[in-house]
C-alpha cells in the first residue's frame, strides 16, 4: 500500500481518466434519452394539445404527474441497486423507460395522458438516483462535480438535440400511416433507450474491484482513494453509514428544498418552452425545435466549466447559490412587457445557463456528507422530494395561463423560487460541504 500512496499524480489522473471514457459515455447517452423521455412531451403539446382537445391546465398537470410517480421508489430504488448491482439494474431501467415513453402515443384522453405520464415516473425513478450513487462508487468527491456536471450535461444536450430532432418529425410525420406527428415522436424517440439500455449489461461495471478492465495497481489506487473518501466525510460531519441516519441529518432536508426549487425553475420553462416561443415568435413546428436548442447549447459549456470551477476550488455553495441568483435575474429580466423578444430569450437563455450550473455542482454537495447506506437512502430522498418542484411548477404554470393567457406572471414566479433555492442552499452550514 505504501506504493499507492506514492503514486506519481499523472497515474492517477490517468487512472481516472481510464474511468471515464469507460463509464461516462455510456451513462451519458443513458441521460439523453431518459431526459428525452420526460422532456418530448413540451413538444407533443404543440400538436397533441388540439388534437385531443386539452387545456393548459391538463396538459400542466400532466407533464407535472410524472414527477409524483417518480417520488415513490427511489429510496428503495437505491437500497435494491445496492444488493442486485448497478451493472444489473441502471441500464435495464432505462430500457423499461424506453417501453413506457412510447405510450403516450396511445392515449386519446386527459386520464390516459395522466396515467402513461404517472407510469413514466415510477419506472424512471430508479435512474437518476441510482447512476448519482453508481458515481460515488468511481469516483472521490474532489473528481464528483466535474463528474456530475459532464452527466448531467446531457441534459443540456438532450435540449439540443430534441428541438431540432421533434420539430423535424412533428412537420414531416404528420399523417404517416394513419398516425399523427406527435404519435410519431414518442414513438422514435422511445425505441432507443430499449436498446441502449440493455447495452448496459456489457458497459457497466459494478466497482472497480469487479472491473476486468482495469489492472491491479489501477484497482488499488481506486479503492484507496475512495476509503480516504469516506473516512473524510465520517470526520468532517458525524454523518453516520446507516440508511436511517439521512434522515436525521439538518443539511439533507435543506438539499431537498433547495433541490425542490431549482426543479421548479428548470422544469417550469423546459415543459413551456416551446409554448413560450409559439405565442411571442413562430409557430412553425421545425423553427420552434431549433429556437429551443439555443438555451441549451448556450449552457453546455457554462454548466461545465462551473462544475470545474467548483473542483479546483472546492467550493460548492456559492458555486451553487450564485449560479440561481443569475437564474433569478434572468427570469425577472425575461418577464419585462415590451422587451425584443429576442432580449427576452436571451434573458431565458441565461436563466437555462444559471439553472444547469447549479445542477453540475448540486450533487457533489449532499453526497459529501452521505457515506454507506445513508448515501443510497439521502441521494434518494433529496432527488424524490427535489423532483416534486417538476410536478408542482408545470401544473401551477399551467393553471396561470389559463387565468392570465400569458407567460410572464409565470416567468415572475420562477424568478421568485429560484432566488429561494440560492438563499436556502446557503443555509447549509460550510463544514457541511467542505
Amino acid at each position: 500500500m505504501a506504493s499507492i500512496a506514492s503514486t506519481p499524480a499523472d497515474f492517477e489522473a490517468a487512472t481516472f481518466a481510464k474511468v471515464t471514457r469507460r463509464l461516462m459515455a455510456y451513462l451519458f447517452l443513458c441521460y439523453v434519452l431518459a431526459y428525452l423521455g420526460r422532456l418530448n412531451v413540451s413538444f407533443a403539446k404543440l400538436q397533441m394539445q388540439q388534437d385531443l382537445g386539452m387545456s393548459d391546465s391538463v396538459y400542466g398537470l400532466g407533464a407535472g404527474i410524472f414527477f409524483i410517480g417518480y417520488l415513490f421508489l427511489q429510496v428503495p430504488a437505491n437500497l435494491v441497486m445496492q444488493r442486485v448491482g448497478a451493472k444489473n439494474w441502471i441500464g435495464p431501467t432505462l430500457a423499461v423507460c424506453g417501453v413506457v415513453s412510447c405510450l403516450p402515443m396511445l392515449v386519446r384522453t386527459p386520464a390516459e395522458f395522466y396515467a402513461v405520464r404517472f407510469l413514466r415516473g415510477v419506472v424512471e425513478s430508479g435512474f437518476f438516483p441510482g447512476v448519482i450513487l453508481y458515481l460515488t462508487y468511481w469516483y472521490p468527491s474532489r473528481y464528483r462535480a466535474r463528474m456530475v456536471g459532464i452527466f448531467m450535461s446531457a441534459a443540456a444536450i438532450c435540449g439540443m438535440v430534441a428541438g431540432p430532432f421533434s420539430g423535424w418529425i412533428l412537420a414531416s410525420m404528420q399523417g404517416v400511416a394513419h398516425l399523427a406527428g406527435w404519435q410519431w415522436m414518442f414513438l422514435l424517440e422511445g425505441l432507443p433507450a430499449v436498446f441502449v439500455g440493455l447495452a448496459g449489461l456489457y458497459f457497466l461495471t459494478d466497482g472497480p474491484a469487479q472491473a476486468t478492465w482495469l489492472n491491479d495497481a489501477e484497482k488499488a489506487l481506486l479503492l484507496k482513494r475512495l476509503q480516504e473518501d469516506e473516512e473524510i466525510k465520517k470526520r468532517a460531519s458525524g454523518t453516520q453509514s446507516r440508511w436511517s441516519d439521512a434522515f436525521r441529518s439538518r443539511a439533507v432536508w435543506l438539499f431537498a428544498l433547495a433541490y425542490f426549487t431549482l426543479n421548479c425553475a428548470n422544469w417550469g420553462i423546459s415543459f413551456w418552452l416551446p409554448q413560450l416561443i409559439k405565442d411571442t415568435i413562430t409557430s412553425n413546428p421545425l423553427a420552434i425545435g431549433w429556437i429551443t436548442a439555443i438555451p441549451w447549447t448556450a449552457s453546455v459549456v457554462v454548466m461545465i466549466a462551473v462544475g470545474r470551477h467548483s473542483d479546483a476550488t472546492g467550493e460548492r455553495r456559492w458555486h451553487f447559490a450564485l449560479s440561481m441568483f443569475v437564474v433569478t435575474a434572468g427570469f425577472a429580466f425575461s418577464a419585462l412587457p415590451m422587451i425584443p423578444e429576442v432580449v427576452r430569450l436571451a434573458a431565458v437563455s441565461v436563466a437555462v445557463c444559471g439553472f444547469m450550473s447549479a445542477f453540475a455542482v448540486f450533487w457533489a454537495m449532499p453526497t459529501s456528507i452521505l457515506a454507506g447506506t445513508a448515501a443510497a437512502a439521502g441521494i434518494a430522498w433529496i432527488n424524490a422530494i427535489g423532483n416534486l418542484g417538476g410536478y408542482a411548477s408545470p401544473h401551477l404554470l399551467g393553471i396561470i395561463r389559463d387565468w392570465r393567457h400569458s407567460m410572464m406572471p409565470a416567468l415572475l414566479l420562477l424568478s421568485a423560487i429560484s432566488l429561494v433555492s440560492g438563499v436556502v442552499a446557503l443555509q447549509v452550514k460550510k463544514k457541511h460541504v467542505a
